[in-house]
């Protein structure tokens, strides 16, 4: 199993809009695709306008797979843009959990 840990850094006061945005139309896109969403957070404490969502894959191959599926969805293309221009900036980490890890 492969997690995939992406961190958006919003613009000040964006966080409403983008959780919005997301919940009536995006979700339903990604998990279309995407499959198996392990957790969609927002930060609390710490660094703020923060999004983090991860996401779970057999393989790389799998997750190579789903997002090309994603990225060709003409109802994603059209969605996009509407929260892009509310990011700073973006990071995305693979991870594989260690032999002892609790798994979702």
């Amino acid at each position: 199993m492969f997690y995939e840990i992406r961190t958006y850094r919003l613009k000040v006061g964006a966080l409403p809009k983008y959780i919005a945005l997301v919940a009536e139309q995006g979700i339903a896109i990604q998990r279309a695709h995407l499959g198996n969403l392990v957790g969609y957070f927002h930060s609390d404490i710490g660094p703020q306008n923060q999004i983090v969502h991860i996401w779970a894959y057999d393989s790389l191959d799998d997750r190579e797979r789903r997002r090309a599926a994603l990225a060709a969805d003409p109802a994603w293309l059209a969605f996009i843009p509407s929260i892009q221009e509310l990011m700073e900036d973006m990071d995305s980490k693979i991870m594989r959990p260690t032999s002892f890890s609790p798994l979702p």
